[in-house]
């Protein structure tokens, strides 16, 4: 009879037998093995998986529930469990995804694939808050000239209507335009009317 404290039965790097190496990298959390230590794998307890890409190179935001890069250390917006979702463009779950993950800078997260995909098609606000997701005002720039150069025919000059900001979410009374509104706060074009 095998005594129930032997150690035969686990899972090992090394064989206790034979002296063989598994693998190169071994987690004993996960049961991992893996010979390509090029992808620089390491075990994050607070994932509970392991990951690629360097433990130096990433930390664990607990708030967000998940492991980003550690330039976003002290310069991202946490958002809870923002990886614990599908990504709002191709609904693959983003917390196990072999895919690129990027943050937004409102916090939300998705496939880096896809957010080049958005702007490949001229989309330059989150899909889930509609927070721009990069520097506009170039942009708005443009929109201030080509105001400029559109004057509202003589019915609508003096019409006010209310706007919500996506950017910065105030709620202001601003003059209509038929090309768009623009925050009062931060200048922004990125609203609309409520």
């Amino acid at each position: 009879m095998i005594s129930p404290n032997i150690s035969l039965f686990y899972v090992r790097q090394v064989c206790i037998n034979c002296g063989v190496c598994m693998a190169k990298y071994f987690c004993d959390i996960c049961k991992l093995f893996d010979d390509d230590i090029s992808k620089q794998q390491y075990h994050c307890n607070g994932c509970g998986i392991c990951r690629i890409g360097g433990r130096e190179n990433f930390f664990h935001c607990f708030k967000c529930g998940c492991c980003y890069s550690i330039v976003l250390k002290n310069g991202h917006s946490c958002v809870e469990k923002a990886m614990h979702h599908d990504c709002p463009i191709c609904f693959e779950y983003l917390f196990e995804s072999r895919n690129d993950v990027t943050v937004l800078p409102c916090g939300h997260t998705l496939h880096m694939n896809c957010f080049k995909e958005m702007q490949d098609h001229l989309q330059y606000i989150c899909p889930l808050c509609s927070k721009s997701v990069c520097d506009m005002s170039r942009v708005w720039e443009k929109l201030d000239t080509e105001i400029a150069a559109t004057p509202m025919p003589e019915l609508y000059q003096n019409k006010m209507v209310r706007i919500l900001c996506n950017d910065c979410g105030m709620i202001s009374e601003v003059q209509f335009h038929v090309l768009a509104q623009k925050c009062s706060n931060c200048k922004s074009y990125n609203t609309r009317k409520i």
